[in-house]
């Protein structure tokens, strides 16, 4: 016997696939959150890729030469780009994650007095150093790719 997914608990996914990129009503903090993940998950890879590249200096000098000629090539450039600006990212996120977890960016205790004062709302100016430095190493990572 089946049953429904409303009998489980469960709310039916009517959002398809539109409902896996648009989250509702997030906040600023949970799609750095996804972005956190997503950049991990691509450095993951390129780390995976790069360890096998590695892997054709064992052919020989030509393979090794024939390779790195394709990599020479302008595309792979703006890859080189994107890996630099993804580490970028997820070295000063992760640093404010794990400020924010360790408790460095909640502020000192308040009484509980109208208008209440939450504790993002606290750790916000935190997300806005954040961005503009990752916006200035980004910045500062573009002029030298293409100096």
């Amino acid at each position: 016997m089946e049953t429904k997914a409303s009998e489980k608990g469960h709310l039916p996914n009517r959002l398809g696939i539109k409902g896996w990129v648009w989250g509702g009503n997030y906040t600023l903090e949970r799609y750095l959150y996804t972005l956190h993940r997503l950049t991990g998950l691509g450095l993951l890879l390129y780390i995976t890729l790069h360890l096998a590249m590695n892997g054709f200096r064992l052919g020989g000098v030509e393979s090794w030469e024939d390779l790195m000629s394709v990599f020479g090539m302008s595309g792979f450039k703006v890859g080189e780009y994107l890996v630099a600006a993804a580490f970028i990212f997820h070295a000063l996120n992760g640093g404010r994650l794990m400020l924010q977890h360790l408790g460095y960016t909640l502020g000192k205790p308040k009484p509980p007095v109208y208008p209440y004062v939450d504790s993002m709302r606290r750790r916000r100016p935190i997300v806005w150093v954040m961005l503009a430095s990752i916006m200035a190493l980004a910045i500062y990572v573009l002029v030298a790719f293409v100096t």
